[in-house]
């Protein structure tokens, strides 16, 4: 099995490992949701925090579930005047793309990592519930990582094709 391939195989089941994360995210997002409504219009006691709850949940939702996907190519793409090049052209194009998109998460990684900290050293809450904001800013640096790794991958894989023409 080529390295490259071995990598790909394991951005996808790093990947599928973190979308559960995400997946809980979303049930305890719609679950809070749920309750909250009911609570407020049925019994007149919503949920104390619920706006705080859901934001931080959305947050983890979204984060642990990029890699995957990306991976599955469910990404809003503009593709209508790359078709349009010479084949070579899409290629080095296509490194572009990839590399930006790489560039841009291993920013966003760092800049997260920095912003969790300042969040933990002045003990940054949310307004209602209180809740720590670091944890949700370090979790959202650690959920980017493997969307970098699927990037790197893409940009290894554009790379290839360029020299094998």
């Amino acid at each position: 099995m080529p390295v490259l391939q071995r990598f790909e195989t394991f951005n996808q089941k790093i990947s599928s490992a973190i979308e559960w994360v995400g997946l809980i995210g979303f049930l305890v997002m719609m679950l809070i949701t749920t309750v909250d409504v009911i609570g407020a219009k049925v019994f007149l006691s919503p949920v104390f925090g619920a706006l705080d709850i859901v934001m931080q949940a959305q947050l983890i939702a979204m984060s642990f579930a990029a890699a995957t996907t990306l991976i599955a190519g469910r990404h809003v793409a503009v593709e209508f005047f790359v078709p349009l090049l010479p084949k070579p052209l899409q290629k080095v194009v296509d490194i572009f793309v990839n590399l930006l998109g790489l560039a841009l998460f291993v920013i966003i990684v760092w800049r997260l990592t920095e912003y969790a900290y300042s969040l933990q050293t002045v003990n940054e809450v949310t307004p209602t519930a209180r809740i720590p904001l670091c944890p949700f800013a370090y979790g959202t640096a650690i959920a980017s990582i493997p969307v970098c790794l699927v990037y790197l991958c893409y940009l290894l894989e554009s790379m290839m094709r360029l020299i094998k023409r």
